[in-house]
């Protein structure tokens, strides 16, 4: 059973302090264990981030979000892996295109927030402080006991802690659970949490890319679409990939105020694994449809080089944001 002590201090100093300071208390940063990780995620090829491909801020920048996989603060408790993460619920404003800013209710300053990311069977501590204006919550998708079910708002200016267990292992999302809810995902309120199952997939450039819309005039209809938080970036700014290189999409639909959207990829076929939830494919196809909050791993790869579009095939959605390309490049 896991030392309940360290878990009281930290909420102790979490409501004296605030989420700074607290992050690199108690047992040491487990290093070895941490960069094995991202060492095992390395052995595919993956191109350089490309010179051309701005950054939107400080902290959210599209073509780095797609392999930004945060793997926490990794403690050893009685021989037990602790991922401890820090979520901070803010707002800021954000472009969206040329002509429409967007204020966003955000975690972390970007939309979507972190990628969150654990073994199945270890065990996870949220550190969540609420610097949003508004009650926000975080409720993650999983297996975990009521109270940490994150239905209970959080005030502007307060934190708390959510503890629970990875599993199952699959992939999984959270987000703020505050009516209406529809207005706080549609605000940027979500993120991903991905738990690996307990022996590793096979190596692949593994990329995430979140569905969202946008409801800019506040009529319950959204007006833009967007993969990672910005309406056609990866359509004007294609992802690299390598030639004949195993991808693993995380993909996950967030759009609300739309029943359902689908995935749709050009001049190829991807293998579903739907939720994650599995170690084989269910299926084969070039086009998955998916109602709001599902999600699948999709792998592929491509033959031939060149550009190739994704997108919904809603053309309304992709027509306004919600398209993108890879471009796939000879490995050096």
């Amino acid at each position: 059973m896991l030392d309940r002590k360290p878990f009281l201090l930290n909420r102790r100093r979490l409501l004296q302090f605030g989420i700074a300071g607290i992050g690199m208390s108690g047992a040491a940063i487990a290093l070895p264990q941490l960069l094995g990780q991202r060492q095992k995620l390395a052995q595919a090829k993956v191109p350089p981030l490309p010179s051309n491909a701005p950054a939107i801020n400080d902290t959210m920048h599209p073509m780095a979000m797609l392999r930004d996989f945060d793997w926490g603060t990794v403690k050893k408790v009685n021989g037990r892996t602790v991922r401890e993460f820090q979520l901070i619920a803010g707002t800021s404003t954000i472009a969206l295109n040329s002509a429409v800013t967007f204020n966003t209710w955000n975690v972390n300053n970007r939309v979507p927030g972190p990628t969150l990311r654990a073994r199945q069977g270890d065990r996870v501590r949220v550190l969540f402080l609420n610097q949003g204006g508004h009650s926000h919550s975080l409720h993650f998708h999983g297996v975990h006991p009521s109270e940490m079910d994150g239905v209970k708002p959080i005030r502007h200016g307060a934190a708390t802690i959510y503890e629970f267990d990875a599993e199952p292992y699959g992939v999984h999302l959270y987000h703020c659970h505050i009516e209406p809810v529809t207005r706080h995902i549609n605000k940027g309120l979500y993120g991903m949490f991905i738990v690996d199952p307990p022996a590793d997939r096979p190596p692949a450039d593994e990329m995430v890319l979140i569905m969202a819309g946008y409801d800019v005039n506040d009529d319950e209809k959204n007006e833009l679409y967007a993969f990672n938080g910005i309406p056609d970036y990866y359509h004007h700014h294609p992802i690299p990939i390598y030639q004949n290189q195993l991808i693993r999409l995380y993909v996950l639909n967030m759009i609300e105020f739309d029943v359902a959207a689908t995935f749709h990829l050009h001049a190829n076929m991807f293998q579903v694994y739907r939720t994650g939830r599995t170690l084989t494919p269910a299926e084969e196809t070039d086009v998955i449809t998916m109602g709001t909050a599902e999600r699948h791993i999709l792998e592929f790869s491509f033959k031939y080089p060149g550009k190739f579009m994704f997108h919904p095939h809603q053309d309304a959605m992709a027509e306004h944001g919600c398209m993108g390309q890879f471009e796939v490049i000879k490995p050096a």
